[in-house]
């Protein structure tokens, strides 16, 4: 069984950085294809970032391009997001996800099978 559990979530100010992990367990975590999503408060989950292991393919959203950088320790089996200048507009609960390789768009939530728990992120201005 796929578990993935998030950390470090914080509160920071703006402009600030936070690099937030995901530890995976239950399977080979080269074989998937990893996410990170985010949803605010009276918003839909909505794709952040995502890298497909096995040929090291990345993507991120346009809204944290140059900013955001998704990354992954394939021996720890650790995801990461380092988070750089911060915005008001990024607080939201972050979530790490996973899926098998295969078709559909890397930011649509409902393309992923295996979730963590999330972890919040808030920057304040």
């Amino acid at each position: 069984e796929v578990q993935l559990v998030e950390s470090g979530g914080e509160t920071v100010q703006a402009g600030g950085s936070l690099k937030l992990s995901c530890a995976a367990s239950g399977y080979p975590a080269s074989l998937y294809f990893w996410g990170w999503f985010r949803q605010a408060p009276g918003k839909e989950r909505e794709g952040v970032a995502a890298m497909y292991t096995r040929v090291g393919s990345t993507y991120h959203a346009d809204s944290v391009k140059g900013r955001f950088t998704i990354s992954r320790d394939n021996a720890k089996n650790l995801l990461y997001l380092q988070m750089n200048s911060l915005k008001p507009e990024d607080t939201a609960t972050y979530y790490c996800a996973a899926r098998p390789p295969s078709s559909g768009s890397w930011y649509d939530p409902l393309t992923y099978n295996y979730w963590g728990q999330g972890t919040q992120v808030t920057v304040s201005s």
